[in-house]
């Protein structure tokens, strides 16, 4: 029981700073994301990579030409004509470009990848062909709805020497309040959640800039010539030289989403799966975390109960503190969760009342999420092939992907 105790008392100190962290960057989220970023205006490419059409397609292609800022362009991509979203792209910059701010709008065919992912490839395409007046860099996905001051805020973290690199991340918004799309909505907003002011940061490629000189100079384009990950590389390439990745709260976009059970899977499994593979220290920490949120709640609780059905005398103080270490957990857990909710209701406002009820099941099975978490990580411990957007890739390095078929 001794052991128990010392052990019992570092996890609940752990626990402690890890919350404290979790509230630093709650703070952080609230106090940034509705400041005004108007006097820094870099010229900058908006390069935006579509395949097929998501859900919102024409809602979320709308908000990148309704961005108030008058030096951009904007870039569409895709692999072939014969993909859908090329016919309505065309239909969409028709009736949007001559109202926008746009400088320029232009779409690509990029044609098949052969030693990287197809998204990689689309962004390369581009990349070879921007002017050389062109400052910045920005990425999005095509299933990301952005807020008119997108591009502005994504940039004005650059300005400063100490990041390399700017982003933002994703919120699902499910279509359907079936089970599995309040998982998928849950399990990405604790990842969120760990995003604010800190070092530990990673680039989300939906929503992302970097300068063009700051890509040159790390080599991302011979880098992601033959990786499958746009943002862990670019997260790794930018930290190698000694810079940060900024998190720019303003730059949280909605992805409206609806899944199954065997699509989350296939999913979650991929996006670790892709981690464990482009960056493992990011991916043993997400296991050792949730081992740990495990067995901070239900390990303790079983020791609890054990304790106190125990036929041995036990000393009341001994008793109180193994009862109150779950009960410490349970209510850390908890607060979490609410923190995360009512950051995303601030942050994403005019999505609330979508929002409500993942809201309330994110809040009400808080501690399901960690179990899940960990039966998708363990899941992609195993094999590094992966379906992505129909495209199967066999994932050997960080800097070497096998396109198994196209």
């Amino acid at each position: 029981m001794e052991l128990y105790y010392y052990i019992a008392m570092a996890v609940i100190i752990l626990q402690i700073a890890f919350l404290v962290q979790i509230y630093r960057n709650y703070h952080y989220g609230l106090s940034k994301y509705r400041r005004a970023r108007t006097w820094y205006r870099p010229k900058t490419v908006l390069i935006i990579p579509c395949k097929g059409l998501e859900p919102s397609f024409d809602e979320n292609i709308t908000s990148f030409f309704n961005q108030d800022y008058e030096n951009y362009l904007l870039w569409f991509v895709v692999a072939d004509v014969s993909d859908p979203a090329y016919s309505q792209l065309q239909l969409l910059k028709d009736r949007l470009a001559q109202e926008s701010k746009v400088t320029e709008t232009r779409i690509f065919v990029a044609g098949p990848a052969k030693s990287c992912s197809q998204k990689l490839h689309n962004l390369l395409y581009c990349y070879q062909r921007i002017p050389d007046d062109i400052e910045v860099l920005a990425f999005a996905d095509s299933d990301a709805c952005v807020r008119s001051d997108w591009i502005s805020h994504i940039v004005y973290p650059l300005h400063q020497a100490k990041y390399g690199a700017a982003s933002g991340y994703r919120w699902f918004i499910p279509q359907r309040n079936n089970f599995a799309s309040l998982t998928l909505s849950a399990l990405n907003g604790k990842v969120a959640q760990l995003l604010g002011n800190s070092r530990f940061n990673q680039a989300w490629g939906g929503s992302m800039a970097i300068k063009v000189d700051i890509f040159r100079k790390v080599k991302l384009d011979e880098i992601w010539a033959k990786a499958v990950s746009d943002d862990l590389s670019l997260s790794y390439a930018v930290k190698k030289i000694g810079m940060k990745v900024a998190f720019v709260p303003a730059c949280l976009v909605a992805t409206y989403e609806s899944t199954t059970w065997p699509r989350l899977f296939e999913f979650a499994r991929r996006q670790f799966l892709i981690t464990r593979v482009s960056s493992p220290k990011i991916w043993w920490f997400g296991l050792i975390s949730c081992i740990y949120s495990i067995l901070g709640l239900w390990g303790t609780a079983v020791m609890a109960v054990y304790v106190l059905t125990a036929q041995q005398t036990i000393p009341k103080d001994r008793i109180i503190f193994f009862v109150s270490v779950p009960i410490f957990f349970f209510a850390s857990q908890l607060t979490r969760a609410i923190m995360r909710q009512k950051m995303v209701s601030k942050l994403l406002f005019e999505n609330w009342s979508k929002i409500k009820i993942a809201a309330a099941v994110d809040i009400a099975f808080f501690w399901l999420w960690s179990i899940l978490m960990l039966f998708f990580i363990v899941a992609s411990a195993f094999g590094r092939t992966i379906c992505w957007r129909g495209i199967r890739y066999k994932l050997i390095s960080p800097t070497e992907t096998i396109v198994v078929n196209d």
